[in-house]
């Protein structure tokens, strides 16, 4: 499916019949080429409807925390509950994306996070929810994300052709800024109007019509050759027959993860997004899962009238936080959809905007720690989303472009699992910190030791690729 750099992608160019066999246009020409525009319209509505449910209830369960804990521990915890499990599910996840049908892959976590979550409503429903079942439903939840997300990315270059790679990537971001910029309003909202029970429902809602937009992709048949080298991958890596199954099981689920990370390691440009990724999430993202410490902290007491709106009260600038993220990830999102595909083109291009990204994210998190007022912050916080919108479709775009199609999963499986397990390693770190040292101190560190990670992303960017391993 991914083609090499120096390689014309299939079917754009007449085949001529060779040994005097005739139809080898037809045989080389993508089936993807047809109906791909729906088949993406459907899988990014279905994606829009979950992702903005999942953020509304998120958003409420970290709230609900924050307000009644204020404490760095409780955020290290729910930070561990809700994005460990993600990062050890997804070695399972990267090669079931692989082996297993990835629609399937996508519905059913869907269908068993809402399951959890009625769980949980009918508990605060009750009056006998407490913080532990929240862990649990974060567990949960995360968990689902471990075999979901892989599946997802695996799933788009199996619906759509590569040379709009790129562009349903940036509209991925765009969606999910545009729900980020939603679900924290609507969140801030029914807050004040619903009790958490109520709020809890509107995920299980958005993942019912999310799974029936998905249900209706219908996945072009794959070329005989494709199927043949996917094959051969798969059966290189079977467990013996004799062996028990749930030896079977684990003996290849870590020879496909071995697979996976020798193969990308090999690879200069999927080494440089994936480690990149995982260790800007160490770097960065850990230290921003406490901007929520750092609004309730100092700017405690603290108005700001933008004019349209007046930030008085904490859910207020709780919300103003994810907005301002959000927006410009959204507008970070919407710049590379438009010019991304000409100005990136090729993973080259993709490489160095992924390092410039990444060095934007950290210069922007030491501004949120130093920020001397509410409002430069949320601007600061505007252009932090726009730096990690740079970085986050050329990141995806490279995974899937530059990698043959049986390693896709084993690809993403790699990337969620170290990029989820860098966000909680940072939080081993940052949290306890912001409970001994002033906060700001926390995000000039993590935004410093973010500028190296662009570094090397760029040297990496400078190597020679010869062609996919």
């Amino acid at each position: 499916m991914s083609q090499n750099i120096s390689e014309t992608h299939a079917g754009t160019v007449p085949v001529a019949p060779v040994d005097g066999v005739t139809g080898a246009t037809d045989a080389t020409s993508d089936p993807r080429e047809r109906g791909w525009v729906r088949r993406a319209s459907l899988l990014l509505t279905g994606q829009a409807f979950s992702l903005l449910g999942s953020s509304v209830v998120q958003f409420a369960i970290w709230w609900w925390i924050v307000l009644q804990t204020r404490t760095g521990s409780a955020m290290l915890l729910a930070t561990l509950f809700g994005v460990l499990p993600q990062a050890l599910v997804s070695v399972f996840g990267g090669p079931m994306a692989d082996r297993y049908n990835r629609k399937a892959l996508i519905v059913l976590p869907d269908l068993v996070i809402a399951a959890v979550t009625v769980v949980l409503s009918v508990a605060f429903a009750t009056g006998w929810a407490s913080l532990s079942l929240i862990f649990v439903v974060l567990l949960v939840r995360s968990a689902g994300a471990g075999i979901q997300e892989p599946a997802v990315q695996s799933f788009i270059p199996d619906v759509v052709p590569e040379k709009g790679l790129l562009r349903i990537n940036s509209i991925f971001g765009v969606i999910g800024s545009a729900n980020r910029i939603a679900a924290p309003a609507i969140a801030a909202v029914l807050v004040n109007v619903a009790p958490l029970w109520s709020i809890l429902l509107v995920d299980v809602t958005t993942a019912v019509i999310g799974v029936g937009f998905v249900a209706l992709i219908r996945v072009p048949a794959k070329s005989k050759a494709t199927a043949g080298e996917a094959g051969t991958e798969a059966d290189a890596t079977a467990a013996p027959p004799t062996e028990p199954l749930p030896l079977a099981v684990l003996r290849r689920t870590f020879a496909d993860l071995k697979a996976g990370f020798v193969y990308t390691m090999r690879h200069p440009y999927l080494k440089g997004a994936v480690l990149g990724d995982a260790l800007t999430c160490l770097m960065s993202v850990a230290p921003m899962n406490l901007t929520l410490l750092l609004m309730t902290r100092e700017y405690e007491g603290i108005d700001l009238n933008l004019g349209f709106v007046n930030l008085t009260t904490a859910s207020d600038k709780l919300a103003a936080n994810e907005l301002g993220l959000s927006v410009g990830m959204l507008l970070g999102g919407a710049l590379m959809s438009a010019i991304g595909p000409r100005l990136l083109n090729g993973a080259l291009a993709q490489m160095r905007a992924i390092a410039f990204g990444i060095a934007m994210v950290g210069i922007t998190v030491v501004g949120l720690g130093v920020a001397p007022n509410l409002l430069v912050y949320l601007v600061i916080d505007v252009l932090n989303g726009v730096a990690s919108a740079v970085c986050v479709g050329p990141m995806r775009t490279v995974m899937q472009s530059e990698s043959d199609e049986s390693m896709t999963g084993r690809v993403f499986g790699l990337d969620t699992m170290l990029s989820t397990l860098g966000m909680p390693l940072g939080m081993l770190v940052f949290a306890p910190l912001a409970d001994v040292i002033p906060i700001v101190w926390v995000f000039v560190a993590g935004g410093l030791l973010t500028l190296p990670v662009a570094w090397y992303v760029l040297a990496l960017s400078r190597r020679s690729v010869s062609g996919k391993r």
